[in-house]
């Protein structure tokens, strides 16, 4: 059985998706890029800023789950450009304690919106 997972503080999916789907205890998140719920607008003028509103969205979808960044146990990051790869490393390491999850980045042509970092998760409730 699945369940639809949406949280009214990460932005409302752009597309037929939804945020996220819970099926036995795996929580799978659609891909998640800067929009800020409250403006509606995309963060991507600083690849800090992008990020970090990036991991609020996943955390806003995880807790509406009743779960937290330390339940991902898979992350995908598509970048526009490997340039960044170290900001958002930076960033993204910082939403997690220990037992950083498995992941893989890749660079893509063009995001969603002009995004320049999109993250989707798997998390596993314990």
């Amino acid at each position: 059985m699945k369940n639809i997972i949406n949280s009214n503080k990460a932005p409302e999916p752009i597309g037929p998706y939804n945020q996220a789907i819970m099926t036995d205890n795996v929580l799978y998140i659609s891909g998640q890029i800067g929009i800020n719920r409250e403006t509606g607008i995309l963060v991507n003028d600083d690849i800090n800023a992008e990020t970090t509103q990036v991991m609020n969205n996943l955390g806003a979808i995880l807790h509406e789950a009743n779960l937290h960044y330390s339940n991902i146990v898979k992350c995908t990051i598509y970048v526009s450009d490997l340039k960044y790869f170290a900001d958002i490393n930076k960033v993204y390491g910082s939403y997690f304690k220990e037992n950083h999850p498995a992941r893989e980045i890749a660079q893509v042509e063009k995001l969603p919106l002009n995004a320049n970092v999109e993250i989707s998760a798997i998390a596993v409730k314990n």
